[in-house]
């Protein structure tokens, strides 16, 4: 059950579930051993070859319809390996953007030949997806942005650069947030795909050194006159683009907030076992008052946070989980991950500033939870306009 006591709800116990987390813990200790992870920290991305092998295994797609190559599974299976992800330290590889963030756009949204013509792909690891929303200029405000993909002959031309993509530097298959005309805001909004290979004028960026995630490669990508056929216009139709982005984010949040949980289990597991073997003054640092009331509290926050994302998590199974919902999880989740982190380092004294523990780099990692996938910020401006 773990450190918060807290029972999987009766969704997630069905034995396929269960033999599904099993087989993903097992395939991600076996293929993202620590050496293999700190090979990736060092390089700042992960391996091609484990894109593959998770495609061979099934992991890709896992709740696309297998008529499109996918596993056929539901979001319950793709909890599943983000907590498995999550529990095994794999920060770097970028599964959960794939499977829960980009390959829904495709599949929700594309006409019956996109979702043909690129889902088998995706699911097999043929293709590694990227989604490039933000620029320089226009990180949250995706009104403002100024990537522009204008209408010439059959296709369209895209201009413009975007920033901090995740899986930049390894994606071959992009969706590209761009105005399809200009003067209708937010109105003029579309969603394009690049495909790398067969895309002259497309480049790459560095590789942003972050101060944490640090085997994840987050780049900046630069489209100068590139141009894609029509038929990757995502849905056949211009000015979707920001319909379709809103429908999808709240499972992106929910999804950040489900992982915020994870990494708050794990810092508690691992500060109450250091605090119990390190002494200090004749005693444990467990046994000083003030560990206790820490722990205690960070216990109490985790639980509450964890009954929650629960309920959240029910609600997407069921179609229920609003925008403001999900906006209350993400917040929720990712401040009190933050809180706990820091606390819970704390208690490690000077061993929890060295990277050889994984407090640290939790600490780092979870800094970027409360600014990706919209602010807290942003996200208290959701939750009010429902006030």
């Amino acid at each position: 059950m773990g450190v918060l006591n807290v029972a999987e709800p009766d969704f997630m116990q069905d034995s396929d579930i269960q033999m599904f987390s099993d087989s993903a813990d097992k395939f991600f200790k076996r293929e993202a051993p620590p050496e293999r992870i700190a090979r990736w920290r060092e390089a700042g991305q992960v391996d091609r070859d484990i894109w593959t092998r998770a495609g061979e295994m099934g992991f890709l797609g896992v709740s696309i319809p297998e008529q499109f190559g996918g596993a056929g599974g539901d979001f319950r299976h793709d909890v599943v390996l983000a907590q498995q992800l999550s529990r095994n330290s794999c920060e770097g590889f970028a599964l959960s953007l794939h499977n829960v963030i980009v390959l829904p756009y495709v599949n929700l949204h594309g006409t019956e030949g996109q979702k043909q013509r690129w889902l088998p792909r995706l699911c097999s690891g043929e293709l590694i997806s990227a989604i490039a929303m933000s620029e320089p200029g226009a990180g949250s405000d995706l009104k403002s942005i100024r990537t522009t993909a204008l209408r010439d002959g059959n296709g369209y031309r895209i201009n413009g650069s975007k920033t901090f993509i995740s899986n930049g530097q390894l994606a071959n298959f992009i969706i590209v947030v761009a105005k399809t005309d200009p003067s209708l805001g937010s109105r003029g909004v579309s969603l394009l795909v690049v495909e790398t290979d067969q895309a002259e004028g497309f480049r790459r960026g560095r590789n942003l050194d972050k101060i944490g995630n640090d085997a994840q490669d987050t780049s900046e990508l630069f489209f100068d006159d590139v141009w894609v056929p029509a038929d990757n216009l995502l849905g056949n139709e211009e000015g979707k683009g920001f319909y379709q982005l809103m429908a999808e984010l709240p499972r992106e949040r929910l999804l950040m907030a489900i992982g915020g949980v994870v990494t708050m289990e794990r810092a508690l597991e691992t500060t109450i076992d250091y605090v119990k073997n390190r002494p200090a003054f004749g005693q444990t640092i467990f046994d000083f008052q003030n560990t206790q009331f820490k722990l205690a509290e960070a216990k109490a926050k985790a639980t509450v946070a964890k009954i929650f994302v629960n309920d959240c998590l029910r609600k997407a199974l069921d179609g229920t989980l609003d925008n403001e919902m999900s906006a209350i999880a993400k917040l929720w989740v990712t401040e009190t991950e933050w809180q706990i982190v820091d606390e819970c380092l704390q208690l490690h004294g000077g061993y929890g500033y060295i990277n050889d523990y994984p407090i640290a780099h939790m600490f780092r990692n979870s800094r970027i939870q409360r600014i990706y996938g919209g602010s807290s910020e942003i996200m208290k401006v959701l939750i009010a306009r429902g006030l």
